[in-house]
């Protein structure tokens, strides 16, 4: 696709999608015109595969990258992100689902904030929201412990356009292919919010459920893993430090007749109880950072996954 290396390129992940991700196409084609490419990633669907042919059929050219299986969300987005890096250089890139919420007649917006300059990344900052109290509820929660635990505010998902130095520089980073928001945050990269509304879904019901919503909002924790690390040592060492005052306060107590009968076995076990946590807690933060931080991510590391390209023309 040497040809195509100065079209914009749109990645989509697509899951058991067909009808929407076909929706998805016409309107990129209304909105954005034939001067783009589609990369469709089919992150191992089995009952409704997308098709290249419903790319050609919206008057566009691209390719469906068929997984070997499902991987998730953020890594099949890993995966489009390495493939355009690799196959499709020089062109600016726009990340958006496959399932309607992230509107195609959006991304004119997003890519004129990109291009106003000393602008690396222009992300969509969300305006009217479609989702239930439930989600808004849950969302406001996770933004206040995100913030709290990592020193940063995170206000904006995978719908985003950017250069072609961010693109070789987000495949490049291992974080992409754990949380591609957080690790855009992570990047050190310009970054510029562009206020979007979120639109409503062409078909279906979403298959982000509360447990997988809970994970993909741990997994961008996971992302500033040495930040979270330090914040939580901080906390564990003084509340461990709380501690073990406490429990030389018990004995003194003990000692000097003061301590009601049982009162000294409580106020002791409980104070050894809250050292072992916070000990605990600690370790565990480390174990995570460590998974972080275990090794880079070849920029090729997509082909691994990929068990056929498709191309498609209009």
């Amino acid at each position: 696709m040497a040809d195509e290396a100065r079209k914009l390129v749109v990645v989509t992940p697509v899951y058991e999608d067909r009808e929407a991700s076909t929706r998805l196409f016409r309107e990129l084609a209304a909105a954005l015109g034939r001067d783009l490419v589609v990369v469709a990633v089919d992150d191992g669907s089995v009952r409704e595969p997308v098709e290249p042919a419903r790319i050609a059929d919206a008057g566009l050219d691209g390719v469906v990258l068929r997984l070997r299986r499902n991987v998730g969300h953020q890594r099949a987005i890993a995966i489009g992100l390495g493939y355009a890096a690799a196959e499709l250089p020089a062109g600016e890139v726009v990340v958006m689902d496959s399932d309607g919420e992230d509107l195609p007649a959006s991304v004119p917006a997003l890519l004129a904030r990109l291009r106003a300059g000393d602008v690396d990344i222009a992300v969509a900052q969300r305006g009217n929201r479609v989702e239930s109290l439930r989600f808004r509820a849950f969302y406001v929660v996770y933004k206040a412990i995100f913030s709290l635990l990592t020193g940063r505010r995170i206000a904006f998902g995978n719908f985003m356009a950017m250069s072609p130095a961010a693109l070789s520089r987000l495949v490049s980073m291992q974080e992409v292919w754990v949380h591609v928001a957080g690790s855009v945050l992570n990047s050190r990269l310009r970054i510029a919010a562009c206020p979007l509304d979120r639109g409503p879904r062409y078909a279906g019901s979403s298959k982000m459920n509360f447990v997988a919503l809970a994970l993909h909002g741990f997994k961008a924790l996971m992302v500033f893993a040495e930040d979270v690390l330090v914040r939580v040592g901080i906390v564990c060492a003084a509340v461990a430090v709380a501690s073990v005052l406490g429990m030389a306060l018990a004995i003194v107590l003990k000692i000097a007749g003061f301590a009601t009968p049982g009162w000294f076995s409580v106020a002791l076990g409980i104070m050894m109880l809250m050292f072992l946590q916070t000990g605990t807690l600690t370790l565990v933060t480390l174990m995570l950072s460590g998974l972080m931080r275990s090794g880079p991510v070849a920029p090729s590391a997509w082909r691994d996954f990929v068990a056929a390209v498709e191309p498609a023309r209009a």
